[in-house]
């Protein structure tokens, strides 16, 4: 069975329901002509078994060296026995080879589909197919399955908590730093673990991008969690953009960019570039908003404008994994725009 269609015509939630419902077995790709990317998730029985972004068909290797969990050269050792010919998955082969335990790998997978899960749940335009029974390339390196239903739920929880967390940790540049030592509490701390772990980490340089890359966990967990800290006034949040300022409360500017995607999606340049202008204000280091500005700039022939905001995304050191996927396309975009006001200019003369 081949399903497929635009979604517009069908939310990508509604496309998990039915694969769920159907208990279907294959894959579904999305494709995006506005992100220049696609997705791909491997269903079992309605059930995600496996997931990924972009051209990469094993994350998890990338994500285990980015989080330090392994070196490159044991991802590399791995794979060089996979390509001699051992059947087994990467991540069996690194468990067996005594590099990670099963447990962190375990979480570690979990992780890496929960967070492209949730990124392509967020995709309100492009085109989806899924195709039962297909070999799913998206290399499945151990076995975990999740149940569709409980992701959609997950999904919706974090996007209502989001909006609570959006109070004091409006973007995710924010810099958490310990309060000056006058201003400690003396009372000892009770901490959960996860606490504990995230503010050994605080460091006063790190934002929370890089505390959730560090730490191999999600954003989202990262933010609550500093949001949790920041409340008991453990830690304090700091804005690079204002150095020395304490963090202005605020909205989930992160959110914000969904009416941006939707007013690009219909082709309304102009809405789009306005409501990406007012959150790059707010948030002058958030790529994903430096990126489609750059789009907007383009469609209504500001190709010089359009060519300074992908320059500045390519200045961005701090881009997550996805937007990291779209680097080829900004560069196709940029190429094209330089030839476009190079023949420009040409006239004028």
């Amino acid at each position: 069975m081949a399903l497929e269609g635009t979604l517009k015509d069908l939310h990508i939630q509604d496309v998990f329901q039915l694969l769920e419902l159907g208990r279907k077995s294959g894959m579904l790709r999305i494709t995006s002509e506005l992100r220049q990317s696609a997705g791909t998730v491997c269903f079992d029985r309605g059930g995600v078994v496996a997931a990924a972004v972009g051209s990469d068909p094993q994350p998890l290797g990338a994500r285990l060296v980015r989080t330090g969990k392994i070196t490159a050269a044991d991802l590399d050792r791995a794979r060089s026995m996979q390509n001699g010919g051992d059947p087994r998955r990467l991540g069996d082969i690194l468990v067996g080879l005594g590099l990670i335990s099963r447990r962190e790998l375990d979480r570690q997978l979990k992780s890496q589909i929960e967070e492209t899960v949730f990124e392509l749940l967020s995709w309100l335009e492009g085109y989806f197919r899924f195709e039962e029974g297909a070999t799913c390339h998206a290399a499945v390196e151990a076995p975990v399955r999740f149940p569709t239903e409980a992701l959609l739920m997950e999904a919706a929880r974090r996007t209502d908590e989001w909006s609570r967390i959006g109070s004091k940790v409006s973007h995710l540049r924010l810099v958490p730093r310990l309060p000056p030592p006058d201003e400690q509490g003396s009372d000892p701390l009770d901490l959960v673990p996860f606490e504990w772990e995230v503010l050994a980490a605080v460091d006063g340089a790190r934002d929370l991008h890089s505390l959730a890359e560090v730490l191999g966990r999600s954003e989202f967990e990262v933010a609550r969690t500093v949001y949790g800290l920041t409340n008991a006034g453990i830690v304090v949040l700091g804005d690079p953009a204002h150095p020395g300022e304490e963090a202005e409360p605020g909205r989930d500017l992160a959110g914000l960019l969904v009416p941006a995607r939707e007013a690009l999606a219909q082709r309304q340049y102009a809405l789009a570039a306005g409501a990406l202008e007012e959150l790059l204000r707010s948030d002058p280091l958030m790529p994903e908003a430096r990126r489609l500005l750059g789009v907007c700039y383009a469609a209504v022939g500001r190709f010089g404008e359009a060519l300074e905001c992908w320059r500045a995304w390519g200045r961005l050191g701090t881009r997550t994994p996805g937007e990291e996927t779209e680097a080829p396309a900004v560069e196709r975009m940029r190429q094209a725009a330089e030839t476009i006001l190079k023949e420009l200019e040409r006239y004028h003369d």
